[in-house]
């Protein structure tokens, strides 16, 4: 039996059996059986399929093996695991946000070693002077939440930190102001940074710096609710942050 939802669903996304081979790196013959004989796909070109697709998995397939436990929707999210922030590939962060092209987003206490990197200064450029909306959400470096975390990570200089970083950002928010700074009062349990639908999630560790704590790259499925849940964090923390003033980067 011919599989007529998966067949329908090239189509509609403008795609032919070849580029979704290529798509999802399969040999195009075996795309080619999926459709004209309903042959049932591994779990990863399921997913590979529906993602490339831009639909649900169960809408292509209704096969019980489709049926996956919410642990395994996880896995199929999560890209790739670093142990520490400073063991994530240098050109990754760049890259990430250089293949954004609707959402980036920042969403730290400081991030200071973004703002202290001019590649990405120009990279914000770029994508500001185009259609992708970046929204940069630091700290409020007169906060409770902001002095708690210094104190946890062994330290009390993390306002100071922030203060730094808006110092950095600043001759960027006057030439592009389009480009969203905004500051939060939020107890972080995580450093997030988007790029469509992917991003990379640094949690926040009992005693130690954002650069020895976990990194984990994460990438939308559909299905999956991992990445979205971080995202909705995204989304919550800047709909309850203010604007920076002059105030915040002096101090005074």
């Amino acid at each position: 039996m011919s599989n007529e939802r998966l067949r329908s669903a090239l189509l509609a996304c403008g795609m032919t059996v070849q580029s979704l081979a290529e798509a999802i790196e399969v040999n195009p013959k075996t795309v080619e059986r999926w459709i004209t004989q309903g042959k049932v796909p591994y779990r990863r070109h399921q997913y590979a399929t529906a993602a490339a697709l831009k639909v649900d998995v169960t809408t292509l397939w209704d096969d019980s093996r489709t049926v996956d436990s919410a642990m395994d929707l996880t896995k199929a999210e999560i890209v790739a695991v670093y142990p520490h922030r400073h063991t994530v590939p240098s050109g990754l962060w760049r890259d990430l946000y250089a293949r954004a092209q609707n959402n980036l987003d920042v969403l730290v206490y400081s991030g200071l070693f973004l703002s202290e990197d001019p590649l990405f200064h120009d990279l914000l450029k770029g994508k500001v002077e185009g259609s992708t909306q970046v929204r940069i959400l630091l700290g409020d470096p007169d906060c409770e939440a902001v002095r708690q975390r210094g104190i946890d990570e062994g330290h009390r200089i993390m306002d100071g930190k922030i203060r730094n970083a808006l110092v950095n950002y600043r001759p960027l928010a006057e030439s592009h102001p389009e480009i969203g700074f905004r500051l939060h009062a939020t107890t972080l349990y995580n450093s997030i940074y988007r790029s469509d639908d992917e991003m990379l999630v640094n949690p926040h560790v009992y005693g130690i710096g954002a650069y020895m704590a976990p990194v984990f790259h994460l990438r939308r499925m559909p299905g999956g609710g991992l990445f979205d849940t971080y995202a909705n964090s995204i989304e919550q923390t800047w709909g309850g942050a203010r604007q920076v003033t002059d105030r915040d980067i002096t101090g005074a």
